[in-house]
Formats: C-alpha cells, structure tokens, sequence
C-alpha cells in the first residue's frame, strides 16, 4: 500500500467539523517542486523588476543632473553675454562723450549718469561658479543687472537722440547760413570778371554826394550773370520794389535774411523753396542802378551784417 500523506483543515468557527485532506507522497512531492519553482520563478522575476526600476531611476537621475548642469551652463553663458552687453553699452557712452567733447557739447545740467544720478557701474559678474554648485546668488544678480542695464540703456538712448538732433538741428542751421558768393559764371558768361564796387559800410552816395551807411555788398558783372541762393531758404519776394529794380528776398530761418537787388530778370515765384547754389535771378541793372551788379545784403535778426564775413569761397 502506497504512503499518504494527510493534511488536517481546522477552521475557528464554532462547530465545523476538522477537514482532512489526503494524498500520496508523490503528488505532495510534485505539488512542493511545482511551488518552489514558482517562488523561485516569482523571486527571479520581482528581482529583475527591482533592477531594471532602479536602472531606469538611475539613467532618470543622470539625464536630470546633465540637463542642470546644461542649463548652469546655459546660465553662465547668459551672465557672460550681460557683462559683454554692459561693456558694450559702457564703449557706445564713452564714444558719446568723445563726440561731444569734440563738438564742443556740454552736457545739459538735468543730463543723467549713464546708471542714474551717482549710479555706479556694476562689477562683472562671476561665472566661475562650479557646475556642481547651486547657481540661486549669480541668478539674482543677473536679473538685478539686467534690469540696471534695461535703466542704462533707456537713458543712453535718451542722450543719444538729444545728440542726433543737436546735429540735426546744426545741420539745419549750416545749410541756411549763407557761405558762398551769390554770383558764378555760366556757360553764355564763361570766363565772365566780377569785381566788388561798393562794400558794407559808410561810403559817399553817387547819387547825393552825402555820406550813407552802405547796407549791402555790390559785385559787378555782365548782365545775365546767374545769381545764387547763398543758402537753403524759402522766397519772400520776388519782383519789382522802387529803387531796389527786380529784387529777391530769401528768409533762411534762424533769423536770417539775404536780398539780391537790381536783377535783369527773376527766375523763382514768392513760396518758392530753395538751395544754396540754386539760381533765382539774372544780374541786371534795374531800380536805382549806376551800372549791372548785384547788391547783396545779409540780416541777422533784422539788423544788416557785413555779407563779406558770410562769404567762404
């Protein structure tokens, strides 16, 4: 007779009777290889889970610590450019500063330090910082100097469009002070001789014998002479005015005024713009005249001046 092997089921609830469970020693020995195999199965499993979560933990942790370190370096690459960025902006003020020392420019008295009134100039960041150490204290700084240099070039533009029109507002000026003789020769008076006959200043009148103020400058020429604008300007009149004959008044802002007298003939209408060099009129000897000229007059303000002093070439 074949051995068993019995297995005895007591439950704790009152009154159920003991079960007995009974089998031969070959099926329990099957019955315990089959559950060893599956602990073992079971553990190899649950082991092999355990390693490759941790591996995948681990190749997270790497990937995490490389991208803080890429982004430190990211960091460190914006506070270099922030310190490349204030140099920059420092060299753009100095050079401001040298045009208007040598143009002669001082700086108005509400004019601000490049980092505000008594502002001082940021240090350099240090980027030095390990990339295994936190990056909190270079941060911090980098946004306060962002925003000092945000403040810095906010002012520099400022100074640097009140320099632009200064310029612009000389350069206006220039062009409609007269500079040049309001007489060339022309192709029909090539070769044409001018030569001064009466200058700015007291002189006997030709025509009195008494002692007048001379208000203007006479050159003599041919007649048909072109006559200039010695500066950029718009036409105030242009036609006959009593002993003046045809005469050409050009205002050329500022506070500056020239007038061409005794013309042969007007070539620009009143409201007319024009440019220095551009012709407005032919040398005549119209109005109160001894012979063909040009009698040039300069104001400044309403008071006449001197036209030679305006005279460059």
């Amino acid at each position: 007779m074949r051995e068993k092997i019995s297995i005895f089921i007591v439950s704790t609830s009152s009154g159920s009777p003991v079960k007995q469970i009974t089998a031969s020693k070959t099926v329990a020995r099957y019955v315990g290889c089959v559950l060893a195999v599956c602990i073992v199965l079971f553990g190899y499993i649950l082991f092999d889970y355990t390693i490759l979560k941790i591996k995948n933990i681990k190749g997270k942790y790497i990937e995490q610590q490389a991208e803080i370190q890429n982004q430190r370096k990211q960091i460190q690459g914006f506070a270099e450019e922030i310190t490349s960025l204030k140099t920059k902006l420092l060299a753009l003020n100095k050079f401001e500063s040298q045009i208007r020392f040598i143009a002669n420019i001082e700086k108005s008295d509400e004019s601000e330090d490049l980092f505000g009134v008594g502002g001082s100039i940021p240090e350099d960041l240090d980027t030095r910082v390990p990339l295994t150490a936190k990056h909190n204290s270079l941060l911090r700084e980098m946004h306060e100097q962002v925003k000092q240099l945000h403040q810095a070039s906010t002012i520099q533009n400022e100074k640097l469009n009140a320099l632009y029109n200064h310029f612009k507002e000389q350069r206006s000026l220039l062009a409609s002070t007269p500079a040049i003789r309001p007489i060339r020769a022309s192709e029909k008076t090539k070769g044409t001789i001018w030569w001064p006959t009466s200058k700015f200043g007291y002189r006997k009148s030709r025509f009195t014998g008494l002692r007048e103020f001379h208000q203007g400058y006479d050159l003599a020429t041919k007649v048909g002479t072109p006559i200039v604008a010695t500066a950029n300007g718009v036409i105030t009149f242009a036609g006959p005015k009593g002993n003046w004959g045809n005469i050409v008044i050009i205002d050329h802002g500022h506070g500056l005024m020239t007038s061409y007298a005794h013309c042969d003939k007007v070539l620009k209408r009143n409201g007319e713009k024009v440019k220095r060099g551009d012709t407005i009129a032919l040398v005549g000897d119209t109005g109160r005249s001894t012979g063909s000229h040009v009698h040039y007059e300069v104001h400044l303000n309403g008071v006449p001046v001197n036209p030679e002093e305006y005279i460059l070439n």
